[in-house]
């Protein structure tokens, strides 16, 4: 689906400013500490170490031009627009806080902390755009297309994983090497939450007496819609009616206070909807991340 002029605008300020969190939390956490927590930026710690006249925003460069050149023959010229433009902004702001900031902290427990956030919520921003930052973002989302059943997350730390081992290989320093898996555990939970915390939704099931007032309620206190289905005790014989409903996160507690206050009795199942598609939640020409 084509975007709005207004649309591909909000789009690169959200890149400029994921790029530039996502610098930070190189430039001011892991590099210093030489933790390398995964990513072309990891392995670019991991060389830098070995070619010190080099800082690691260039080493990154150097390391994505062949890396775009795939991304542009899969993904197209739009794409190599916004993942050049991403790399590009994270590249030049790790070297102005190179060279105006420095290191915020030399204590590599905190180090790992901060790092990993600024990466996640940095990486996150820009996904969400459908840009990357360049590296393995771009291995991630070809692996994608092939492993459509394995979400972005977990393949990043299939890759990470082997960095960061060879990161404690090359530093001599299981200490290292373990503050930067901490760096990456602490990177899966907030990237996860930022690319998919949005649109995480709750798929409700609900058996009452009461489901036509329960239904009634919450389609007009909350907005939600709800779907009644036809289903029979397998003990009793009865027919009973269950009702479904799919909610955002956020409404979840309410939810909860209207049966509750319905129906004490009632048979309440909530489970985790991860993609929902159709009206109030994603749209089916959206891409699936």
């Amino acid at each position: 689906m084509k975007k709005t002029v207004k649309e591909r605008v909000i789009d690169y300020l959200v890149i400029t400013l994921g790029s530039v969190i996502y610098a930070a939390g190189i430039s001011m956490f892991l590099d210093p500490n030489n933790l390398a927590p995964g990513g072309v930026s990891g392995i670019a710690i991991i060389l830098n170490n070995f070619i010190k006249p080099i800082n690691v925003g260039t080493i990154i460069v150097l390391i994505n031009i062949p890396i775009m050149i795939i991304g542009v023959i899969k993904f197209g010229f739009r794409f190599l627009c916004s993942s050049i433009y991403a790399v590009a902004v994270s590249s030049a702001a790790m070297e102005i806080f190179d060279r105006t900031v420095g290191s915020l902290t030399s204590n590599p427990l905190l180090a790992a902390i901060a790092g990993g956030t600024l990466q996640a919520v940095g990486i996150g921003l820009v996904f969400r755009t459908g840009a990357t930052t360049g590296g393995t973002d771009i291995i991630v989302r070809l692996l994608r297309l092939k492993f459509r059943y394995m979400k972005t997350g977990t393949i990043f730390l299939m890759i990470d994983g082997v960095i960061i081992a060879a990161s404690g290989i090359v530093f001599k320093d299981l200490d290292i090497a373990l503050y930067a898996a901490l760096s990456l555990t602490v990177y899966m939970m907030m990237f996860n939450s930022v690319l998919y915390g949005g649109s995480e939704a709750r798929l409700i099931y609900i058996i009452s007496g009461k489901r036509e007032r329960i239904a009634s309620r919450i389609m007009t206190e909350l907005d939600a819609g709800a779907t009644i289905i036809e289903g029979k005790g397998a003990y009793t014989g009865q027919d009973r009616d269950v009702l479904m409903i799919v909610l955002r996160m956020r409404s979840l507690p309410e939810a909860r206070d209207i049966v509750r206050e319905e129906d004490k009795n009632a048979f309440m199942i909530v489970t985790k909807a991860t993609s929902v598609f159709g009206e109030g939640f994603k749209s089916h020409d959206e891409e699936e991340l």
